[in-house]
């Protein structure tokens, strides 16, 4: 017993630190004045429309999980919740290379001069505060579910199910919804991408 609960500290613990790590190190890659200088590449151009498929392919996933334990086909949802967590790590690393490697792309910026002018704001109109409420609720779940995320697959899988059950009330639609709004996302600025 006292061994089992020292293993629950330490997955634990790797939880937390994962948490915490994911984060700071991602607003490193998006904020420290350095580059990867791989922009030009075609392959890291196309990778804000590959992270919008993960997204989406995340989405099916999700929602086929759901419909699978509903069934209590247990082994399928199993199976399916694994694949989501796997295109989630997926994603972030397509995720980081990008935007590691590339300016941020400014919402409305129909010129591509990387500045938002008065004249594209008028036009823009209530679409930018749009955009801005679904990208930061996006980025700010995206942040906050993740232990969540890491705890629920450490209770499935230590076979601590009325755990998993209780956190997964929340945490499943909230990640439902980070995967569904990153296409929402994707689709509204992909426009302005050079």
């Amino acid at each position: 017993m006292e061994q089992v609960l020292e293993s629950n500290k330490t997955y634990l613990r790797v939880i937390q630190v994962v948490s915490v790590l994911i984060p700071v190190v991602v607003a490193i890659l998006l904020f420290a004045p350095f580059n990867l200088a791989l922009g030009d590449q075609a392959w890291v151009k196309a990778l804000p429309g590959v992270n919008a498929i993960i997204n989406t392919l995340t989405t099916v996933l999700l929602v086929f999980a759901l419909i699978a334990i509903k069934s209590n086909n247990i082994k399928l949802h199993r199976a399916l919740m694994m694949g989501a967590l796997a295109l989630g790590t997926l994603f972030l690393v397509s995720y980081v290379i990008y935007h590691a490697s590339t300016t941020s792309t400014v919402f409305g910026d129909m010129d591509h001069n990387g500045v938002l002018s008065d004249a594209e704001r008028t036009e823009l109109g209530s679409m930018r505060a749009i955009y801005l409420v679904t990208l930061l609720s996006h980025i700010g779940l995206s942040i906050v579910v993740v232990p969540f995320v890491l705890l629920a697959f450490y209770y499935a899988l230590s076979n601590q199910i009325a755990k998993h059950k209780k956190i997964v009330k929340y945490t499943y639609p909230v990640w439902l919804y980070v995967s569904v709004t990153g296409v929402l996302v994707y689709l509204m600025i992909s426009p302005y991408y050079v």
